[in-house]
């Protein structure tokens, strides 16, 4: 019962869609954890095909997979959630968003750990997927749609196909405004230095113009002096 209130508590605080504790208990999120802790329970006590087969029941009725397997921790919370998936060894810290479409996965059929670990307080927003078995940092956020290969440090932003880090070393935020919506863009950023830099030549280039101009005058000026 503990673990109702507090999942209660947290998704009546991060959506503010929700205005009653009984439309909680419709709420997918709150749904698949259910499902999970269950299905968790059983796949420490090797039960797996019984882990499996309440996992997948909780994939029929929320769209959201969590393998019986990963590793989550307290105040995990999945924002309308279709189409997420975490992996087998995934690993996620505590006070966790996910958007829908995040995909928490592996990169082949290799063993062992293959999936990824999150931070605390991270935020991977709608569409994003993060491949492979490194680490992202306490405090990161991951744009949406971006596909993250390699580790991304603590207190980062990142964004992009593949993702990089564009931002680090951001004063801790509180959780609430970790939105997913205040994220920089770095192909508008890259196209506006290019303006610059288009800017500044074509500057350069009208002064030589002038200056050649000048200087032809000055040299017609000296033959015409000559003759």
């Amino acid at each position: 019962m503990g673990f109702i209130r507090e999942q209660i508590k947290m998704i009546r605080e991060r959506d503010p869609a929700i205005h009653s504790n009984l439309e909680v208990l419709l709420y997918p999120s709150f749904r698949a954890m259910l499902h999970y802790r269950l299905a968790h329970r059983l796949y420490l006590k090797k039960h797996y095909f019984l882990a499996r087969f309440i996992s997948q029941r909780g994939v029929r009725k929320t769209g959201i997979e969590i393998h019986p397997g990963a590793q989550i921790g307290k105040g995990f919370f999945v924002d309308h959630g279709n189409g997420v998936i975490i992996g087998e060894t995934a690993v996620v810290g505590e006070n966790v968003t996910l958007y829908q479409g995040v995909t928490l996965g592996g990169t082949g059929k290799e063993h062992g750990k293959r999936h990824p670990t999150i931070g605390n307080n991270v935020m991977i927003s709608a569409g994003a997927k993060v491949l492979g078995s490194f680490t992202i940092g306490d405090n990161s956020k991951i744009g949406a749609g971006s596909v993250v290969l390699s580790e991304v440090p603590p207190d980062s932003t990142v964004v992009g196909v593949p993702g990089r880090v564009v931002k680090r070393f951001n004063k801790q935020l509180p959780r609430e405004t970790l939105n997913h919506d205040d994220l920089p863009d770095p192909v508008r950023e890259d196209i506006v230095c290019l303006q610059k830099a288009n800017s500044v030549l074509t500057t350069r280039l009208l002064q030589l113009e002038d200056e050649m101009k000048e200087l032809r005058s000055q040299l017609k000026k000296r033959e015409g002096e000559d003759t």
